[in-house]
C-alpha cells in the first residue's frame, strides 16, 4: 500500500470533507515525525491517512472493521494495522512500535490545532501561534472533544516535551500543501 492508494481508499470510504481533512492533518504530522526520526515517511503517511477511514461508515466497529478490511483486501503492512488499532485507546492494543506511538500522539492534537485555526477570523492554520495553541489546550471548554489526557500521554509515550510535540504538529499542519477537494 502506497500513499496514493491510501489516499484513494480514504476518499472512497470517507464522505465527510472535515474527516478527510483530519486524516490529511494526521498524515502531515506523521510525516514530520518520520523525518525527525529518520523513519519511512511513506509508511507513516499511510498510517495517518487510513487511521480513521472506516469511522464514518462503521463508527461502532471502528477501527476493527477498517483493520480487517485492510488486512483482507490490501497489502497494508502489519505495523500500520497495529498502529491503527493502537490509536484507539479503547481497543487495548499495545503501542509497541514508534509508528504506533506516533499515530496515537498526533491524532487528538491535530484536532486541537484544526479547531484553533477554525476560530480565527481568517481560519488559517498558518497563522496559529504556539502560545495561542497552549492557551486553548489549557481551556478544557475549547474543543471539548479533544482528549487532553491522551495528548499528554502521547507526548510521554514518544518521550518528547509537550511544547516540542505541539510545535512539531503545528508546524507540520502549517506546512501542508492543500489537497484537491472532492467534488
Amino acid at each position: 500500500m502506497n500513499r496514493d492508494q491510501a489516499y484513494e481508499l480514504m476518499v472512497a470510504h470517507t464522505p465527510s470533507v472535515s474527516l478527510q481533512r483530519h486524516m490529511l492533518n494526521v498524515e502531515a504530522a506523521m510525516r514530520a515525525y518520520a523525518r525527525h526520526w529518520g523513519e519511512d515517511e511513506e509508511l507513516y503517511a499511510v498510517a495517518g491517512l487510513l487511521h480513521d477511514f472506516d469511522y464514518e461508515l462503521h463508527p461502532d466497529e471502528h477501527p476493527t472493521w477498517g483493520v480487517a478490511f485492510l488486512r483482507d483486501t490490501t497489502d497494508t503492512p502489519e505495523v500500520v494495522l497495529d498502529a491503527i488499532m493502537g490509536h484507539a485507546a479503547y481497543t487495548g492494543t499495545p503501542r509497541e512500535s514508534q509508528l504506533s506511538r506516533t499515530l496515537f500522539a498526533v491524532d487528538e492534537l491535530t484536532g486541537l490545532v484544526q479547531a484553533a485555526a477554525l476560530v480565527r477570523p481568517d481560519r488559517d492554520v498558518r497563522l496559529v501561534e504556539l502560545s495561542s495553541l497552549k492557551k486553548r489546550f489549557r481551556n478544557r471548554a475549547f474543543a471539548a472533544g479533544v482528549n487532553r489526557e491522551e495528548v499528554e500521554q502521547g507526548a510521554r509515550e514518544l518521550g518528547v516535551d509537550l511544547d516540542e510535540h505541539m510545535t512539531r504538529v503545528l508546524r507540520a499542519m502549517q506546512d501542508m500543501q492543500p489537497e484537491p477537494q472532492p467534488g
